[in-house]
């Protein structure tokens, strides 16, 4: 009986993993099932793009997957029974040898009141389009308000800053705007931002969201007839629910190979995964981190299996990548452990930049093994167990 690999979610790590797996492993010895809710990749990082607007190509998931031994099944995760090693979908369940959890997160609706109810998010394909259609039915000089400071809500304040320049954006930021960047980085990025005409609040802690307005805990009223959250992610609730080991966050704690620790025949990758990188720091959630999670996870699977070596090359960060619209980009290049250097990459250079990593992305995909010749390897019976020792 062939060895059962399952894989939740075709995200980045998730589709990359699979892949990975199937063009590192015999067909005769394993099968691998790559379980995702929709039929087509989402390019989750372009979702800013698809909410002004933007057409962006699809991808059908099988066309992607054709010729490569992922089985492909499209259903809904419903939950996880580590203990029986079995995945409940929306059509049924479906039993593993070993897990790969790739569920990946979503928007953080959670703690400040009317934000489920008045926000819109892009953390979705769904959650992007939703708000294209209220954006494409905004009148002009209208406010839109982008709550959250990071990467996602930069790229999303400048997309819809420069797509729509007849509107009044405004970024509200918890801390300072940038303030994890280079001075260098933070004073390009005021200069786009001004150049966009994009008003920043800065230091505002938001504490209630409306149906028109935001409202924050010093007292600030900010006008919204449109509110982006994307002030923090959460990851899929489901591995919570279940006997493995998570943290607070609700994360699968795992080794430097991405194996949980409390049980040895589920990995996580990705966002729903709580590993330790350099600096003994927690990976942050990103595509910077999903990808080689992947990486890490699949080739240590197929090296259990096939009695190969395990492998031996820590996750590290070099730069965050940031669209700043279509014209303008920032890479600020970062040290092992994701702290910034001085050195950045600005202007048009930064946007084809930032263009050719989402395309190798998406490229690293459908090209798990990054162009590299397919090496199957057969696998190795498992030892064993002791035999008792009689008197």
């Amino acid at each position: 009986m062939s060895h059962r690999i399952v894989v939740l979610g075709a995200g980045y790590s998730g589709a990359t993993a699979a892949g990975r797996l199937a063009r590192r492993l015999r067909r005769e010895d394993a099968t691998v099932t790559l379980v995702n809710a929709e039929p087509d990749f989402v390019e989750r990082v372009r979702n800013h793009q698809l909410a002004t607007g933007q057409t962006l190509k699809p991808r059908p998931l099988r066309e992607m997957f054709a010729g490569t031994g992922v089985e492909l099944r499209i259903a809904k995760v419903a939950a996880v029974d580590a203990e029986r090693k079995v995945v409940s979908l929306s059509d049924g369940e479906l039993g593993y040898d070993t897990l790969v959890y790739a569920l990946g997160s979503g928007w953080n609706a959670q703690g400040v009141p009317g934000t489920a109810e008045h926000s819109y998010e892009i953390a979705s394909r769904p959650g992007a389009l939703r708000l294209r259609d209220r954006l494409a039915r905004l009148e002009a000089r209208r406010p839109v308000a982008i709550v959250g400071g990071g990467l996602t809500g930069i790229e999303a304040a400048t997309e819809i800053a420069e797509s729509r320049p007849d509107l009044d954006v405004a970024l509200v930021v918890r801390g300072e705007l940038g303030d994890w960047l280079s001075p260098k980085g933070r004073d390009h990025l005021r200069k786009v931002i001004g150049r966009l005409h994009i008003r920043v609040y800065e230091h505002a802690l938001v504490n209630a969201v409306g149906s028109d307005r935001i409202a924050t805990s010093d007292g600030r009223d900010i006008a919204a007839d449109v509110t982006l959250w994307t002030a923090g992610f959460a990851v899929h609730p489901i591995a919570a629910a279940t006997s493995l080991q998570v943290s607070d966050t609700g994360q699968i704690a795992v080794d430097r190979y991405m194996r949980s620790l409390s049980h040895p025949d589920v990995y996580a990758i990705g966002d729903s995964a709580l590993a330790i990188g350099p600096g003994g720091k927690p990976l942050r959630m990103s595509c910077a981190s999903g990808t080689p999670s992947a990486w890490q996870a699949a080739d240590a699977i197929a090296a259990r299996l096939t009695g190969g070596k395990l492998p031996n090359a820590p996750i590290r960060y070099f730069n965050q990548c940031i669209s700043l619209g279509r014209k303008e980009g920032l890479i600020q290049y970062v040290t092992a452990d994701d702290r910034a250097k001085s050195a950045v990459l600005t202007g048009r250079t930064a946007a084809v930049y930032k263009e050719l990593v989402c395309k190798g992305a998406v490229w690293g995909v459908a090209n798990p093994t990054l162009g590299v010749p397919t090496r199957r390897r057969s696998m190795v019976p498992a030892p064993a167990a002791p035999q008792p020792v009689l008197p």
